[in-house]
């Protein structure tokens, strides 16, 4: 009998000895599963947005063909532009160059760069070229008309691809764009297709367009 209690009092001390090491590997366990949602909360912080349940990462990415063309680092990558305002990010796409010179044309890179919380439809290079070079350089040599026209690229807030589905939005220059389609594939004012969309700034969010938007 006296080996059967000293086998049990054995079994217990062992159970005992077990169990806190058990609670602190639950308890490790729980903080683990914890930790994702931490990041992605602190994620949301930073940019003021949350992702929306069932939408695809295009919610969070950015996306289009030509954002194939964009470098993996420096301070035209997707991450430099984070970092920068919308026109001096801009500034730093080749894709962009044409529309840099005439905002500085414009005189409105302080604007842009100072403005918080917008939307910019960003021709290409490939978009301006469309304009015979007459008509451009026209333009460029008329700053009221394109102060009217660059600033009817911008809307005063930050638009997600999901507002863009199908959505009417007042511009800077207080004409109105609109917007259609889903997915990966957007139109602005039926006239230019979004060719890399939901581009983040420091300030802005940027949607890269393959046409020049005119006001009416």
């Amino acid at each position: 009998m006296n080996s059967v209690k000293i086998r049990r009092t054995a079994v217990a001390v062992a159970a005992a000895a077990l169990l806190p090491l058990s609670l602190a590997a639950c308890s490790d366990s729980g903080s683990d599963s914890k930790a994702a949602p931490t990041a992605a909360a602190e994620d949301a912080a930073k940019t003021g947005e949350s992702t929306p349940a069932g939408d695809s990462m295009t919610g969070d990415q950015p996306f289009g063909s030509a954002c194939a063309g964009v470098p993996e680092e420096g301070a035209g990558s997707f991450d430099g532009m984070a970092k920068d305002p919308v026109a001096t990010a801009a500034s730093n796409n080749p894709a962009l160059s044409t529309l840099v010179t005439a905002v500085k044309e414009a005189g409105l890179v302080d604007t842009l760069n100072n403005a918080k919380d917008i939307t910019v439809f960003a021709p290409t290079n490939d978009a301006f070229a469309k304009i015979p070079k007459a008509d451009l350089a026209k333009v460029l040599a008329d700053k009221d008309m394109l102060t009217k026209i660059l600033t009817y690229h911008v809307v005063g807030q930050r638009l997600t691809p999901k507002q863009l589905e199908n959505g009417s939005f007042e511009t800077l220059q207080k004409g109105t764009v609109t917007t259609t389609g889903s997915g990966d594939s957007y139109k602005v004012t039926e006239t230019a297709n979004v060719v890399c969309g939901n581009v983040r700034t420091a300030n802005a969010n940027v949607y890269i367009i393959d046409s020049v938007l005119m006001p009416k």
